[in-house]
């Protein structure tokens, strides 16, 4: 059995090995950090199959297969199953795809590195089992075949935000930005063609490299930051071809004052931490890279990228990576794109256990540390990669032969078609890229080219430093996209169809400008509303944009209201509010892209409106006919008109109730108090939320018939039913009754029966009307014939029995009158 314990030290050996990198089954190591391990189980069986037995295991969350000789490959299938830890469910048979990412020859050939398909992100799960077949007509496998089980840790809580920081370098505020020079379409040497943007990429890579050195390790207790804060005391500028080979560091300290010591370069203590309780070899003495790498300006900010710190999330995982600075490249010259090929159904919260997990199988293969310099994941968030300083040359192990002077940025994922089309090595189905994504890849290619005047949309020139990756050959130098995928560099299908067909977007997002810029709303206090083909709102107006750039390479907005920026807004903003001056207003948003260019929207009218709503003509109050009357309340309408220059928004009743209307109401349906004096009042709102008022005040009585003059024959009913108790009838024809009044509105009030007749109506000695008072139904107190005047005058209203045949009677219980 052989263990590895936190710094990776090999205890023992034995056959059926489990080895366990950065083994300690206590929930924290000696340092006070979070362990993290992988369990590597080996596979039985010979000649053309190897399998692993289903079989329960400690927790992982991620898979890795992986052999000992790095130049051998694995011609045949991988395939996995593994078991929830939530559900117990085991998963069908799982393909894993040819691993493509591969250091450079000066990292490949040590001691110890391994070969490996792509690890496969399983979420937690306690269960596996793994078979391997070779391909038709081949008689060996690979030796030293295991099943790689990456327990990533459970990660202490920490506070929102915390780990994330700029992508430290010092800004050149002199240089102005973005170079002209226009980017060719594929990646093709002279003489030689390669991988293009139209290209159908292989599946399999043709370099596979070996291993003949020892990676070194040390177990530090602190992570490292790759963010320092001091400015750079000198700038590189990068030859036109890259070197052909690798810079190896060389064991010999400066003197303190022979180079300075760039400002993004983590310092001796980060680059030698050390991790009390590991079991590991003494550290290496720390000295600086030799030789120095020089600090970069860039002439564009820094992306926000989760550091090392913060994905490492408290656990043991930096104790894992060889102590020690990385190689550097002279400049970043392409920005290689690849995906992980890993599973797309993950959440965003489990990110950085991805990208743990991703380097403890790097280690496992004994690479020095994870091979990527960037990792992005579906929600756009950068994180930071390979060791070394964000802001530096860093040589990854990403694009084998084209490491140096490039940088490589991983999607996490698989971006194959949707239907696998490009890729059939993978069982997980490919996705297309979020936008998130795109931007935040396009972000961080636009800053690293700009340390080296690159354009995003442009060309520059590699050379190939690997021998054995055809139809890459050794020494030549290639014309490639300044943002590549990793097939124009490498015999692989990465990123996939998906992603790769998705750089020419990305490269003009990160070129700029802003595009799809259109104001698509500006609100008042009731939303966005128009009058006519005009917002209306207030003097505090908040203008609503949209782009088709994503917010990831935006770096500002500016509302511009007549011609003049008055509000700034982040890039990550799609409104703000802004004051206006009363008035008509052109009002447009401008987009500054991180390169500094700008774009100017289409402008949209707003009406700053201060002017209050009208009421044209007084209001008036009138009795209700049809109304039921009772000693508390009589039936009602108000009529009024509203106007406004941009319109009326809302209509309410304040007075003496309060009441909800429709925007176009003309009237008001309400009750008023017998012998009482009220202000009736309704209220006009405008589109900009100005309002303005408008009132009528009446005194409301009920006059019975002992205030009437009678002919004919009449007689008192009593009830109460009746207001006040009693009512006068008659069948006689012609018999009257007559009231004298003062105001400016009348009701006549009755009773109402299936044997009820008919009257006339007279008014100021006018038949005015016939009235039937015949119902369906036994009604009381009702108002069967109303009338209103614009003013208060004196009246007198005479009612005269029809005589109906059959029916002759009418009841009569009053007039309301409102002045």
């Amino acid at each position: 059995m052989r263990t590895w314990v936190a710094a990776g030290a090999v205890v023992a050996a034995a056959t059926g090995a489990i080895v366990v990198l950065s083994g300690t089954q206590s929930g924290v190591v000696a340092d006070g950090l979070v362990p993290t391990s992988v369990r590597s189980l080996d596979l039985s069986g010979s000649g053309s199959q190897r399998v692993l037995p289903e079989r329960t295991t400690k927790p992982f969350s991620m898979v890795g297969v992986t052999w000992t000789n790095a130049r051998s490959a694995l011609h045949g299938s991988v395939q996995v199953r593994t078991r929830s830890a939530a559900t117990g469910t085991w998963t069908g048979w799982e393909a894993m795809a040819p691993s493509d990412e591969i250091p450079d020859p000066a990292e490949r050939d040590r001691h110890g590195v391994r070969g490996g398909m792509s690890p496969m992100w399983t979420g937690p799960s306690d269960g596996v089992q793994v078979r391997v077949v070779a391909a038709h007509g081949t008689a060996v496998l690979p030796a030293g075949l295991t099943v790689d089980l990456v327990d990533p840790g459970k990660p202490r809580a920490a506070a929102p935000g915390s780990g994330v920081a700029l992508a430290g370098y010092a800004m050149d505020a002199t240089v102005s930005p973005s170079p002209s020079d226009t980017p060719t379409d594929t990646g093709a040497p002279t003489g030689t063609p390669t991988a293009t943007d139209g290209a159908t990429p292989t599946d399999t890579a043709t370099a596979t490299p070996t291993d003949t050195g020892t990676a070194t390790t040390a177990p530090p207790t602190t992570t490292p930051s790759a963010t320092p804060t001091a400015t750079p005391t000198g700038t590189v500028t990068p030859t036109a071809t890259p070197t052909t080979t690798t810079p190896t560091p060389t064991p010999t300290t400066p003197s303190p004052t022979s180079t300075p010591w760039p400002s993004q370069l983590p310092t001796l203590a980060q680059a030698y931490p050390s991790c009390p309780g590991s079991t590991a070899s003494p550290s290496p003495t720390p000295e600086p890279p030799s030789p120095m790498p020089a600090a970069t300006t860039a002439k564009i900010a820094p992306p926000s990228v989760v550091t090392r710190a913060g994905w490492a999330q408290g656990t043991n995982v930096e104790c894992q990576r060889e102590s020690g600075y990385p190689d550097y490249g002279t400049a970043v010259k392409v920005v290689f794109v690849h995906h992980t090929d890993t599973t797309n159904n993950y959440s965003c919260a489990d990110s950085p256990a991805i990208v743990r997990s991703i380097l403890l199988e790097h280690l496992r293969e004994s690479w020095r540390d994870i091979g990527y310099n960037f990792l992005v994941d579906k929600c756009g968030t950068i994180f930071e990669g390979r060791f070394g300083g964000m802001a530096l040359p860093v040589i990854g192990a990403q694009t084998y032969g084209f490491n140096t002077n490039s940088m490589g940025i991983a999607a996490i994922g698989t971006y194959t078609d949707l239907s696998g089309g490009d890729s059939t090595a993978s069982t997980f189905t490919g996705a297309a890229p979020t936008k998130a994504m795109e931007g935040a890849i396009a972000r961080l290619a636009a800053w690293k080219l700009s340390m080296n005047g690159e354009s995003p949309t442009g060309s520059a020139v590699l050379t190939e430093g690997a021998s054995d990756s055809p139809p890459w050959k050794f020494n030549t130098a290639y014309t490639l996209n300044t943002i590549s995928g990793h097939r124009n560099g490498f015999a692989t299908d990465c990123p996939g169809n998906q992603l790769y067909n998705a750089l020419p977007t990305i490269r003009s997002y990160a070129a700029g400008p802003v595009t799809g810029l259109a104001v698509t709303s500006v609100t008042g206090p009731y939303g966005a509303l128009k009058s006519g083909t005009s917002y209306a709102t207030g003097t505090s107006a908040t203008v609503h944009w949209s782009t088709t750039t994503p917010a990831a390479v935006i770096s500002g907005f500016d509302v511009m209201v007549d011609g003049k920026a008055v509000a700034h807004a982040s890039g990550t903003a799609t409104s703000a509010t802004v004051t206006l001056a009363g008035g008509t207003h052109q009002v447009q948003v401008r987009a500054t892209h991180i390169t500094g260019s700008t774009t100017l929207s289409a402008a949209v009218t707003d009406i700053a409106d201060i002017t209050k709503p009208t009421f044209p003509g007084a209001p008036n109050l009138g009795v209700r006919t049809g109304g039921t009357l009772s000693s508390t309340a009589v039936p009602v309408t108000m009529t009024f008109r509203a106007a406004d220059n941009t319109g009326v928004h809302a209509l309410a009743a304040t007075s003496p109730a309060a009441a909800t209307l429709s925007a176009t109401a003309t009237s008001w349906a309400t009750n008023a108090k017998p012998a009482t004096t009220q202000v009736f009042t309704v209220k006009a709102t405008d589109l900009a939320g100005n309002t303005a008022t408008a009132s009528a005040t009446r005194t409301t009585s009920i006059v019975q018939e002992t205030s009437t003059t009678r002919t004919g024959t009449w007689t008192r009913r009593a009830s109460s039913s009746y207001l006040g108790g009693y009512s006068y009838s008659s069948a006689t024809k012609n018999a009257s009754i007559t009231w004298t009044f003062t105001g400016r509105s009348v009701g006549w009030i009755v009773s109402r029966a299936s044997t009820s007749g008919q009257a006339y109506v007279y008014l100021d000695g006018t038949k005015v009307s016939t009235v039937d008072l015949k119902s369906s139904s036994t009604l009381y107190r009702q108002a069967i014939w109303t009338h209103t005047w614009s003013t208060s005058a004196k009246h007198t209203l005479k009612i005269v029995v029809v005589g109906t045949s059959g029916r002759p009677t009418i009841t009569t219980d009053g007039i309301a009158v409102l002045n």
